[in-house]
């Protein structure tokens, strides 16, 4: 005789599991548009107080780097109680205020305003593109993370050693390599969240924003080498 229960709960499965998937995507793309709040208002008082302007060289860096660590950490043991969203929103407005080193020196050129538009657009631009381009991809991305690793591990440090170099063209050739690196971290991160893969909208928020940020940090870093105007 048929049987049709097995069939009503695959279905039944099948739905509660999309539904799910569309909850995190849709609290993640919410958190997201907020955690901008503290990242502008940070960037705002790093600019307006110049706290930041003296962070330069090994300094800064121990202190962005211990910051942003102790952060990421703090995110992912909190991620799951009412403390993660406070937790996150804090290391947005940290990463705001370590921005505004330079953002202050994009601003010093004569358009350093539509220096920082253009690159707010771009970053935009690339995550309408990876988020559309999330939703129509069938193929499992889940492979492409190891080597993403590889390459954000690689710009790191390649960062890190041009703090003490502080050449152009390496900063240009950073720059450029994080563009493709994150943007197509963004597509990863997005597909991860699309096909169930990520559950925890916290975690989700935090992978997102850190491809944004570097990004929209490493598009204004080239913007400003290369259209920035002297009075």
């Amino acid at each position: 005789m048929f049987n049709p229960v097995p069939s009503m709960d695959r279905d039944y499965s099948v739905n509660t599991g999309a539904q799910q998937r569309n909850r995190v995507l849709r609290n993640t793309y919410w958190l997201l548009a907020i955690s901008l709040i503290p990242t502008v208002l940070g960037a705002w008082l790093g600019v307006a107080t110049g706290i930041t302007q003296s962070l330069g060289g090994g300094l800064g860096l121990v202190l962005f780097l211990g910051g942003a660590f102790g952060f990421m950490y703090a995110i992912e043991k909190t991620k799951n109680s009412a403390a993660g969203v406070p937790v996150l929103l804090g290391f947005t407005f940290f990463m705001g205020l370590m921005l505004s080193r330079m953002i202050a020196m994009v601003l010093g050129f004569k358009n350093g305003p539509d220096l920082i538009m253009t690159a707010f657009g771009g970053t935009a631009g690339v995550f309408f593109v990876m988020a559309s381009l999330s939703s129509v991809i069938k193929r499992d991305l889940s492979g492409m993370g190891k080597w993403l690793f590889v390459g954000a591990l690689a710009i790191m440090v390649g960062g890190i050693i041009n703090v003490f170099v502080g050449s152009t063209a390496g900063m240009m050739a950073i720059s450029v390599a994080a563009i493709g690196v994150f943007s197509a971290y963004m597509l990863y991160d997005l597909k991860q969240i699309v096909d169930g893969g990520e559950t925890n909208y916290i975690s989700a928020t935090l992978a997102l924003y850190l491809d944004i940020i570097n990004v929209f940090q490493s598009l204004l870093a080239l913007l400003g080498i290369m259209g920035g105007e002297r009075d």
